[in-house]
């Protein structure tokens, strides 16, 4: 059962612009971007989104972390006018707050439908999964604005898709479906509007069967490594391994495999 999530930071007393539920049967926690009817996010709430992963990220009774919007559209992006009257230090800052799903060490899901445009774009590239709707639409419009992405929207989909397509959406302003996202390799899968929640919820339990100290080791190696030399990566995929060949889960899972049973992973 869902419970709205309570947090000691004064910070999160009051959230701008969308709530935290926490299904701790579940082990899930819903971020979901609520200022209808487009999901606004405003300079302020991109603090707080960067302060929410943190603290979920060491919640024990969360193992998925799923970021979504409420109604038609994920977000259309940014306050505009927000951009005019904020500090140069805290405009400095944008890029580290909207990091915060690939800094947390749990897996995070965006689930994308309608307008996922500027930074609701930047920060589901960020996530580990994204699972977009048919009607999804991503977009990075700031040569619109006379501005380009500032939270990392083009240097990740830069290493996603290559420069040629980076530069047909970052310089051209163009919208691309969640089918095309999903067949050049930005969306992890797209599906029908009516099925988006419940293709998120059969991911989230999915996640959930694999080892968590298997599943944080695998986030950061592949994060760590992105953008590493490959005799690099294969050095650390190694220690890694290495690594986890000492774990608890490692001899549960190796167990359970021989007994044809399912493994109980303790995360140790």
């Amino acid at each position: 059962m869902n419970q709205t999530a309570s947090f000691s930071d004064p910070r999160l007393a009051e959230l701008d612009g969308f709530t935290v539920t926490i299904d701790a049967a579940a082990e899930r926690a819903d971020i979901v971007l609520d200022r209808p009817p487009y999901n606004v996010i405003s300079m302020g709430a991109r603090d707080q989104l960067r302060l929410v992963f943190e603290a979920l990220d060491e919640d024990p009774r969360v193992r998925v972390i799923v970021l979504s919007g409420a109604g038609e559209h994920f977000s259309s992006g940014g306050n505009i006018k927000g951009f005019l009257e904020a500090s140069p230090e805290h405009v400095s800052k944008l890029a580290w707050n909207i990091a915060a799903p690939a800094r947390c060490s749990k897996p995070v899901i965006a689930a994308n439908r309608g307008y996922t445009f500027g930074v609701g774009f930047e920060i589901s590239l960020a996530c580990d999964f994204r699972i977009a709707s048919e009607t999804c639409q991503y977009a990075l419009p700031e040569q619109k604005l006379g501005q380009i992405p500032g939270s990392g929207g083009s240097a990740r989909l830069q290493k996603i898709v290559g420069i040629t397509r980076t530069k047909q959406i970052v310089m051209r302003s163009k919208r691309i479906s969640g089918q095309t996202a999903a067949d050049w390799g930005i969306a992890t899968e797209c599906v029908a509007d009516a099925e988006l929640e419940a293709v998120v919820s059969a991911l989230v339990e999915e996640l959930r069967g694999f080892s968590p100290l298997a599943q944080r080791t695998a986030k950061k190696l592949l994060n760590d490594t992105d953008d590493a030399l490959l005799t690099t990566a294969i050095e650390l995929e190694g220690l890694n391994y290495s690594r986890l060949r000492q774990s608890e889960d490692f001899k549960e899972g190796v167990e359970a495999f021989h007994e044809k049973r399912k493994p109980a992973f303790a995360g140790r």
